[in-house]
């Protein structure tokens, strides 16, 4: 494997914050190359985690997936991301994407248009970044004369993390590149910049990807494991899996022979869908999807920070191969 595709850990919501600080130092002093912290509704917050991140390592990229477009206002999103910047030049990834619209009525900023909302913030914050002043009346986005005292020597792309067609469409145009969400297989890499109306590649467009990690060293092990994850994504299944060439074959064997045929379906299936299985087919995983022209790839381990602290050896190994 190249050193293109820089892998790393995404540190699960579930997780409690004093783990990342732990999380960080390990995959620093291992050589990955990068950690995800995740900010979902109402867990842990994505700035201060990657503050913490970033504060205790000296090689590591610093990844946010994602913040939601509406809850903060678009200048102090910028001034968050500024500040992370300020502490790790060149280490920092942000994402900002819509948020699960559920969480934002909960906190009552639900937009009517999220299409609309992601678009001001993306243009606003991307513009905030790079030093300038920025006066705006949008829909979402009112701004007078703004702009920030410490703006970044070199402004990081801001990654939309979004999934739907129109979504990704947006992207394409106003984000400096994508953040997919888990399962990222490589047919749906290339489906979503196909949406995107981007070429693989595209030295001004940041590709990053989310996986669930599971290695054992029997791979059918690993296969049971995941199968019950797996069912359960399929009983509402999202583009992600929508997408895969052999879906229609996937979904007909789940209704015939339910978990138990997704723990003994195809190999190349799993190798398809995430870094399951060996160490091997794990890496084979991440080939795909380089050669898809994935960036960067946040490796998702089990909900558990024992069972994690374990993986992070895994992480380690992936992504000094």
């Amino acid at each position: 494997m190249t050193n293109r595709l820089q892998v790393g850990m995404s540190f699960d919501r579930t997780f409690p914050p004093a783990f990342v600080t732990e999380a960080a130092r390990a995959l620093d002093a291992g050589g990955a190359q990068q950690l995800w912290v995740i900010e979902d509704c109402f867990y842990t917050a994505g700035p201060s985690l990657a503050a913490a991140a970033l504060s205790v390592t000296e090689q590591l990229t610093v990844g946010v997936g994602i913040l939601p477009a509406v809850a903060r206002t678009a200048p102090v999103t910028a001034m968050e991301i500024a500040t992370l910047c300020g502490l790790g030049p060149g280490r920092v990834l942000p994402g900002i994407g819509h948020g699960v619209q559920e969480w934002m009525a909960q906190m009552g900023v639900r937009p009517v248009s999220p299409l609309t909302a992601l678009e001001e913030v993306l243009v606003a914050v991307r513009r905030l970044l790079a030093g300038d002043e920025v006066t705006s009346h949008g829909h979402y986005v009112d701004l007078d004369a703004v702009r920030l005292e410490h703006p970044p020597a070199d402004p990081p792309p801001v990654l939309a993390g979004v999934f739907g067609p129109k979504s990704l469409e947006l992207a394409g145009r106003v984000a400096g590149g994508l953040v997919l969400a888990e399962p990222a297989s490589p047919s749906y890499v290339r489906w979503a910049m196909k949406q995107a109306g981007r070429t693989p590649g595209d030295p001004d467009f940041h590709l990053a990807t989310f996986g669930v990690l599971c290695v054992k060293k029997d791979r059918v092990e690993a296969y049971r494991t995941m199968a019950p994850w797996l069912a359960e994504q399929l009983q509402e299944p999202r583009t992600p899996y929508t997408s895969l060439p052999f879906f229609d074959d996937l979904a007909a064997r789940f209704a015939d022979k339910g978990v138990d045929g997704l723990a003994t379906m195809p190999s190349e299936w799993w190798t398809e869908l995430a870094p399951v299985g060996t160490i091997d087919d794990a890496a084979e995983h991440l080939r795909g999807l380089e050669e898809a022209g994935v960036q960067s790839v946040g490796l998702f381990p089990l909900r558990d920070v024992e069972a994690a602290r374990t993986q992070l050896a895994e992480v380690v190994e992936l992504a000094r191969r």
